[in-house]
């Protein structure tokens, strides 16, 4: 198939990249940089004044919406809240606009999202027949992201949203930062450590894309592990690995003054069910949390 991504370039978007190109995809990278073709991948320009990238996508099969400022980038002020949301709403507003001059429209577009769109809670469970929506900033931002995408509906698109949990890589996402106090021998319990952790290994994130453009799947599936954690579990397990102690207590006072609003990611959290991939037969390659911090810190 012929494949275009948009935020290849990014931690979701590299690992997705390398594992089409191992099953034989033809992946069309669309970037800010200049045109150019590098290990097998095309890089078409575009959300430059320049760029018509229209014109070298004809015939494309699916698309992969990325793009988007990542939320981990500083504190969340005003003026980064509008970044992370107004790049959302703009890259898929260019899909849109780039779908609709195409004479042969893709099958599928699968655009990212976030169970951070469920409201934080302790006691419950979601899954995708959950209809409860948060209120705050990330929550909005991600309901208007699939809105938006949705639209696509319109041309005769199958539209998918990959609600993508907290996801786990050795290098980048949010587990260098998890792990940094553990690696300096004073990691312990963050806040209550009674919040859930929904997390999943960066690889199966990029086969459970791949699984949703080669499937028959509509509208959203939750890209989580099958056994969230509770924070305070997910840092002994995170220490056990590291071969490191986990008592010293992080407080939720001294989280907020550092990180601010921004602090609900690490304080805050959903417990996240992936019904829809499990009942289209998807098989997770890290379903425990053990195998998968295993494999990222071996």
């Amino acid at each position: 198939m012929k494949i275009a991504i948009t935020g290849g370039t990014g931690f979701v978007g590299r690992a997705l990249t390398e594992l089409l190109k191992q099953r034989g995809h033809d992946v069309f990278i669309l970037s800010r940089s200049a045109n150019k073709n590098t290990d097998n991948v095309a890089i078409i320009n575009w959300l430059t004044n320049d760029a018509h990238p229209e014109k070298k996508l004809e015939g494309i099969d699916a698309i992969v919406n990325l793009a988007g400022e990542s939320i981990n980038n500083g504190r969340w002020t005003e003026a980064q809240k509008k970044k992370i949301y107004e790049s959302r709403m703009q890259a898929t507003d260019e899909i849109l606009r780039i779908v609709k001059a195409l004479h042969h429209k893709p099958k599928v577009l699968v655009n990212a999202s976030a169970i951070g769109i469920y409201p934080a809670s302790n006691e419950r469970i979601y899954t995708e027949q959950s209809t409860i929506i948060g209120t705050d900033f990330l929550a909005k931002t991600v309901d208007d992201w699939e809105q938006k995408a949705k639209l696509a509906e319109q041309l005769g698109i199958r539209v998918a949203f990959g609600r993508l949990g907290i996801i786990l890589g050795k290098s980048e996402g949010a587990l260098p930062l998890m792990a940094l106090p553990y690696k300096m021998f004073f990691g312990g319990p963050v806040g209550s450590g009674q919040n859930w952790m929904s997390w999943v290994h960066v690889e199966d994130v990029a086969n459970a894309l791949l699984f949703a453009i080669e499937h028959d799947i509509h509208g959203a599936f939750n890209v989580a592990a099958p056994n969230a954690k509770k924070m305070s579990d997910f840092g002994k397990s995170l220490a056990k690995v590291l071969k490191r102690p986990h008592y010293f207590p992080v407080p939720s006072f001294a989280l907020k003054f550092a990180l601010g609003e921004k602090s609900q990611l690490v304080l805050e959290g959903q417990h996240v069910i992936p019904e829809v991939l499990k009942e289209k037969g998807f098989t997770f390659k890290f379903p425990d949390l053990t195998s998968a911090l295993t494999d990222i810190y071996t």
